[in-house]
């Protein structure tokens, strides 16, 4: 298991319909943009205080509308502001990629990503390899509902990082991302990286929860859809028995 000590911060509470069990009432956009709090302010701070690389993709104003609308997450939480205010977050010169309102970069949103996808749980970023970050919605117990979730490529295994939205965005801008990857990266890689878009990722072979795969630097690497890794990963998973 994954540890980041982060610290337990007193932030903005939020609530998605997607992770409630009860059916609620489509909200229209006027309630869901806040002007008198908004969670954008506190975002940027978190930005501006950022130890690793951090970049604001643009968001299309009818886009953000949509794709807020899709959420029904208020502005005044911090995942409506970045759903709202940004076509998505890039970090770590584009290894890490959290969803917003799609963007040319990130051509993707947050609820259209979602969409048949695993029930119980939201997506919310994912990096290069096929790591997925995700809220819990109840797929893994009702005792950490909120709280974020890797499934990490190298074992193929839902990790608990035990922190909600709010603390990933900390860890995200401002947090040991070397550490976090620890053995997950070659020599070279931003190169590798920079010549793909958020819709890609990079697939390895041997796969990097094989014995054979686990350095990267021998492994065989080229660009594949992030799509194809989502599906290869859970398909292994369902093959090798992994919970």
């Amino acid at each position: 298991m994954r540890f980041i000590g982060i610290g337990t911060l007193a932030l903005l509470i939020f609530k998605a319909p997607l992770l409630c069990a009860q059916p609620m009432k489509m909200r229209p956009l006027t309630e869901l943009i806040n002007k008198q709090d908004p969670g954008w302010v506190l975002v940027q701070t978190w930005i501006k205080a950022a130890k690793n690389k951090v970049t604001v993709l643009p968001k299309n104003p009818a886009r953000a509308d949509s794709a807020l609308l899709a959420a029904q997450v208020t502005t005044r939480s911090p995942m409506g502001a970045v759903v709202y205010e940004t076509g998505g977050i890039t970090v770590a010169d584009g290894w890490l990629r959290i969803l917003g309102s799609g963007s040319t970069a990130l051509n993707r949103d947050l609820m259209g990503w979602n969409k048949g996808k695993q029930d119980g749980l939201l997506l919310v970023a994912d990096d290069v390899l096929g790591g997925f970050f995700a809220l819990n919605g109840g797929a893994f117990g009702q005792a950490s509902i909120g709280k974020i979730y890797y499934l990490a490529p190298e074992n193929l295994k839902w990790e608990p990082l035990d922190f909600g939205y709010s603390d990933f965005l900390i860890f995200c801008f401002s947090g040991n991302l070397d550490e976090f990857y620890d053995g997950m990266r070659w020599k070279g890689w931003q190169q590798e990286v920079a010549k793909i878009d958020g819709t890609q990722g990079i697939g390895c072979y041997p796969f990097p929860f094989t014995t054979e795969g686990k350095n990267l630097n021998k492994d065989s690497r080229k660009a594949v859809p992030i799509a194809e890794l989502w599906g290869l990963h859970n398909d292994f998973r369902r093959q090798l028995g992994i919970h």
